[in-house]
């Protein structure tokens, strides 16, 4: 309680400091004032420079690919697998630029371990805390792509598992018969779809299985996993064709229904199957993901592992992220 009212004691003060340095007409605070502006990031003091300094930013062909967290002073970084694919440089704060290579991946739990290629050994670097109380509802703070600045939100939902999705084609299914299933309705931009599934097809085989029944053709699918891929034999217009799916995640591919999910711009396509959860709200992209999460005293308690919509985005607790840099040290 005693941050919470400091914190608005100083950011008004703080206020106050810059409407003295601000002679506009006093009807609008200029820009750099506003949402994440000054006054709310310096409330944050030494948080904020320990996010931005064990930070980086991971690149392919200058593209922004993903964050990460420098988790010991020779420069390795964690960050999240699925993303970081290709990672070539790493980019921090203070504009250094370093060549990467891969040391360790763990796709259980969607994770990477890089390293940077240096003869540094005093690269800043997170200070795990593993006794975060996020159950309950606690400021949390990340750094920004740029790692000019942070955003700030809280954790908005209790630790806990996120299971296994399964993949899927994107298809709705519809009449049975004895030639097989036919689509109904193939879901744009999912994986059937661009395959070249389209709407009246009648499956006839799944990975070389006939089918004749909706369930059949469910129960051998939702047996795969997200990137694997299924052969599927169709009859369209008298005519027998084949094609490889390579599967999709079932609720990057269903959301396409939901209103709600369709304002919150890209989402990470791994967002199921982890053992352990952290939830906030931080509003962070999904190529900010793989990078550290902190709390208010600037121990990284988690690594943002999915955004899942824009309100909502998964970490891994530090006790599970820490573990591969605990291996490392071993």
């Amino acid at each position: 309680m005693k941050f919470f009212l400091s914190l608005l004691v100083a950011i008004p003060l703080l206020g106050e400091i810059e409407q003295q340095d601000y002679n506009g007409s006093g009807t609008t605070l200029p820009l750099k004032y506003r949402l994440n502006g000054k006054s709310t990031q310096a409330a944050f003091g030494k948080a904020k420079h320990t996010a931005l300094a064990a930070t980086a930013k991971l690149t392919r062909n200058d593209k922004l690919i993903a964050m990460g967290a420098i988790v010991s002073p020779e420069g390795y970084i964690l960050t999240k697998a699925s993303s970081c694919v290709g990672a070539r440089l790493a980019t921090l704060a203070n504009g250094e630029i370093y060549q990467l290579r891969i040391k360790k991946r763990n796709e259980d739990l969607d994770l990477a371990l890089y390293q940077m290629i240096s003869d540094k050994k005093d690269f800043p670097y997170v200070s795990w805390n593993e006794k975060n109380a996020s159950d309950q509802v606690s400021w949390v703070l990340s750094a920004f792509t740029e790692l000019d600045e942070i955003r700030v939100g809280i954790t908005s939902g209790k630790k806990r598992e996120i299971g296994r999705e399964g993949g899927v084609m994107g298809v709705i299914l519809g009449n049975e018969s004895k030639e097989g299933v036919r689509v109904t309705e193939v879901v744009p931009q999912a994986a059937a779809d661009k395959a070249g599934l389209r709407n009246g097809d009648i499956m006839k085989k799944v990975d070389g299985r006939t089918v004749r029944k909706r369930d059949q053709v469910v129960n051998l699918v939702s047996k795969k996993d997200p990137g694997d891929v299924v052969t599927v034999e169709v009859l369209r217009k008298n005519k027998s064709m084949n094609y490889r799916i390579t599967l999709g995640h079932r609720s990057v591919t269903f959301d396409l229904f939901n209103r709600n999910l369709q304002m919150s711009g890209p989402v990470s396509k791994r967002k199921d199957n982890f053992p352990l959860i952290i939830q906030h709200d931080l509003p962070l992209p999904k190529e900010a993901m793989g990078g550290p999460l902190f709390d208010l005293e600037g121990n990284c308690i988690g690594i943002n592992i999915a955004r899942v919509d824009r309100v909502t985005v998964f970490s891994l607790p530090a006790r599970i992220a820490s573990k591969m840099t605990t291996d490392l040290k071993k």
